[in-house]
């Protein structure tokens, strides 16, 4: 197998090296005549193809232009430069008396071989064309689209104010706002009326610190005060998480009403044939055959346009009307279309691929093989871009194809980080401020210090210094007296 493979691709490379070599030696094998070349009248999209003709309808060489065309000198170029290929050429454009075109594209390409040697213009790649021409590769992508008109008609329902955030999001806030209550309620459940009273005083001359803070805790709290400054710095705690979680809410709350006007519910394929809706096409393309046979759209409901000023009067006036409810064209079409008049149309619905714009030659013409190989060179290099800046704009490519109608809610995972710093420095202040916490190891600290001084202070005590007799009681003193002394705190025995 392999060396089936290998042979096959040994005689496709002699048979090209064959080819150039033949073609060096004798440039006039692909220029030995001059070339008629087949290329569509256009009314409208002229970024493609634009043709001047003279008084007899007869093209003016000099005067045709266009995205394909400047493509085709392009790839001519290439052909003379590289491959030493001498071409000549002429355009005859595609037109009947009245000037106006003969007929379809598909009428076009059956002229070739007898009338034309190649046709040059935005010539789609369909199946059923190369069964009676030649394609060269695509140089530009394709594909059919649906195009719609964006409709200002989305209701807004009475809970449209919960979307911004999901449920968890809300249910989280909530638990939030509960544990900082039950946090503050255990600070300063043993607040006093000194602590109140110190607090007074410190308003009535506050410091740079609590200039600062104040304002904000009475922000939040403007008819309740607290004493302790852990409670404060809760409160400062939950300003932050409120306020970054408020101006979240406002800014989707404002997405979602934005986007719920600009987004209308766009039909689908299977609507609009379930509806017998009117949908159009592009005059003379394959559109109008891939609508009825391949989408099953009924033959009555087909509208074709010309221009892209039809297009928008057909979109405007609506089925009921007797516009359409869709129209469907090639991106390229579509692109050119929403450049124009993008503020109220977009693009909707899926893809539907095909292999793009191509010249045609004649089947089994040498012609198209040199001509792919000019036409892959020309697209990797630079002279691309500059052709396609100079008829489309830079953004050509950059066209939003459609206008997500989904605002995604705002989760907890957005504000996970958020709510465990506030958890954490709240539980860092209840920590502070509560010394039940910390009263059991503190108070056993001291009971065990208390004791320790205690003891060793009376086996040190001097019975002569001190007055006492060496039970312990005082000299000159009566039992009755020492028994009251021994009763009293040894705290208070100092200042007798």
């Amino acid at each position: 197998m392999a060396k089936s493979y290998c042979s096959v691709y040994l005689f496709f490379s002699l048979s090209f090296l064959g080819a150039h070599f033949l073609v060096r030696a004798n440039p006039q094998l692909l220029g030995g005549k001059t070339l008629k070349i087949g290329i569509p009248i256009k009314t409208d999209f002229n970024e493609f193809v634009d043709v001047k003709l003279n008084r007899t309808n007869q093209a003016i060489q000099n005067q045709v232009t266009g995205y394909s065309i400047e493509v085709f000198f392009a790839a001519v170029s290439y052909l003379e430069g590289h491959l030493g290929l001498n071409v000549s050429y002429e355009f005859e454009a595609f037109v009947n008396k009245e000037g106006k075109i003969a007929g379809t594209y598909e009428d076009l390409l059956h002229q070739i071989p007898e009338k034309y040697d190649t046709v040059v213009g935005d010539v789609t790649i369909v199946a059923n064309r190369t069964t009676y021409v030649d394609f060269t590769m695509p140089y530009a992508e394709s594909g059919v689209k649906m195009l719609i008109q964006v409709r200002h008609s989305r209701d807004l329902d009475m809970w449209n104010f919960l979307q911004p955030f999901s449920w968890d999001l809300w249910l989280s806030t909530i638990i939030c706002c509960i544990f900082i209550g039950f946090v503050l309620l255990v600070m300063e459940r043993n607040a006093n009326k000194e602590a109140r009273m110190e607090d007074s005083a410190s308003q009535k001359q506050p410091t740079g610190l609590s200039i600062l803070w104040l304002p904000v805790a009475h922000a939040v709290f403007p008819e309740t005060s607290v004493a302790k400054k852990c409670s404060r710095f809760v409160l400062l705690v939950w300003l932050g998480l409120a306020c970054l979680l408020t101006q979240s809410y406002t800014a989707n709350l404002s997405s979602i009403l934005t986007l719920d006007q600009l987004q209308p519910s766009y039909p689908t394929i299977q609507s609009l044939i379930r509806d017998q809706e009117n949908v159009g096409y592009r005059h003379g393309s394959f559109i109008g055959d891939f609508l009825r046979d391949r989408l099953h759209f009924d033959e009555s409901r087909l509208r074709n346009y010309s221009k892209m000023e039809d297009y928008r009067n057909a979109l405007s006036k609506g089925t009921q009307k007797g516009g359409i409810a869709a129209m469907f064209d090639e991106l390229p079409y579509i692109k050119v279309f929403l450049k124009r008049h993008g503020s109220k149309y977009m693009m909707a619905g899926p893809t539907y691929r095909n292999d793009g714009f191509g010249f045609a030659f004649p089947l089994g013409s040498n012609l198209t093989r040199y001509f792919s190989r000019a036409i892959l060179n020309v697209l990797q290099d630079p002279t691309i871009d500059i052709i396609e800046e100079k008829y489309f704009g830079i953004n050509r490519d950059d066209l939003q194809d459609q206008i997500s109608s989904e605002t995604p809610s705002l989760t907890t995972r957005s504000f996970a980080g958020l709510f465990i710093i506030t958890g954490s420095l709240t539980l860092l202040a209840l920590l502070v401020s509560e010394s039940f916490i910390l009263r059991g190891p503190v108070m056993l600290v001291k009971t065990i210090s208390k004791k320790y001084l205690v003891s060793s202070s009376s086996k040190k005590v001097n019975p002569s210094v001190d007055g006492s007799n060496t039970n312990g009681r005082y000299a000159g003193s009566t039992n009755e007296e020492n028994n009251h002394l021994e009763r009293l705190p040894r705290s208070r025995s100092f200042h007798l």
